[in-house]
């Protein structure tokens, strides 16, 4: 099935949050090192994307999970797998792997339910996360004109990174959780060049995130000026993700909604944090609050970032699948 064509059908729904289902594991260092890395040098916790290799059976299980509350497209557990990132636990060089071993779990979780229910075709987005540098700011506020990355060294990681998923099977490309429009622009470079080199097209989503009450991303651009940024690009969809919760997110879904020329998608945290980092927000309170999403123009793909569970798209299944005709097929 076209996920295109399946967009105009319907509004598709997206899994929740990876790192929080880890967390349910609380996993120790043995974890994350297994055999293959048991005498790395540097403190492997924490590095959740590792875990494809040292506890596929829990990253397995988490995929499951979400396909059984109903999501279309799963994500794969890839969002710091970039040399950037993982240089930060001296692994920069088990990029590709990752991406591709990463990949394959999910797609083989996808086939197996598409199997089952050939009505309701699951997919694999393969996600690409901003790294943790910006390309357009300094870190430093003693030098503004200082870059910590180039976007060279961008392209060549993302490139990497999205051979490595195209190799494991993934059906979409998702830039995701974008902070810095430039980074998402040498990420789509680097993936045009990917498809260029493999000789296949897969279609790609790019997600950014406000990150605060002042409406802008962290390079200061509004969600029109993000859009505008990234309209000459073939995009799925474009919408945001992370940093807020379903009602703080809406009014910039909003702005979207009156100029882009893309599918919109829409993934909130469950609510804001609480003051021990916490989410609060029960799946029947997000599923309420994400109602409304239906009802703006453009919007064809909804689902969870930070806090999310399975329990949470369960929630978002029943309100998509109770969505009125009028909604789903709406000029």
């Amino acid at each position: 099935m076209d996920i295109k064509k399946l967009l105009d059908e319907r509004i598709l729904l997206l899994d929740g949050a990876m790192g929080t289902m880890i967390q349910r594991h609380k996993l120790e260092e043995t974890d994350f090192r297994g055999e293959r890395f048991a005498n790395h040098p540097s403190p492997l916790k924490g590095n959740n994307d590792l875990l494809s290799l040292t506890r596929p059976d829990i990253i397995s299980d988490i995929h499951e999970q979400y396909l059984k509350a109903g999501a279309d497209i799963i994500e794969t557990n890839t969002f710091n797998s970039n040399r950037i990132s993982q240089a930060d636990y001296g692994l920069d060089d088990i990029c590709f792997e990752l991406n591709e071993q990463s990949a394959r779990h999910a797609k083989a979780l996808t086939e197996k339910y598409t199997v089952l229910n050939p009505d309701k075709p699951r997919f694999v987005a393969g996600s690409i996360g901003p790294t943790n540098r910006t390309a357009s700011m300094s870190p430093d506020v003693n030098d503004p004109g200082f870059r910590a990355v180039s976007f060279q060294e961008l392209k060549e990681v993302y490139r990497e990174q999205a051979l490595g998923l195209m190799a494991g099977g993934a059906d979409i490309l998702m830039v995701e959780t974008v902070f810095d429009t430039l980074n998402a622009k040498a990420a789509l470079f680097a993936i045009e060049e990917a498809f260029e080199e493999s000789g296949t097209r897969l279609p790609v989503m790019v997600s950014g995130t406000i990150t605060d009450a002042s409406g802008r991303t962290l390079s200061g651009q509004t969600p029109e000026a993000f859009l505008i940024s990234l309209a000459n690009h073939d995009l799925l969809s474009i919408g945001f993700n992370c940093a807020l919760g379903a009602d703080q997110l809406l009014p910039h879904i909003k702005a979207l909604s009156h100029v882009s020329p893309f599918p919109l998608s829409a993934h909130p945290n469950a609510g804001l944090p609480n003051a021990f980092g916490q989410y609060d927000e029960t799946p029947q309170e997000m599923a309420e609050k994400m109602k409304p999403f239906l009802y703006e123009k453009g919007v064809r793909i909804i689902g969870g970032c930070c806090g999310t569970t399975p329990e949470h798209i369960a929630e978002l299944d029943k309100l998509v699948a109770g969505s009125p005709q009028s909604i789903v097929d709406r000029p």
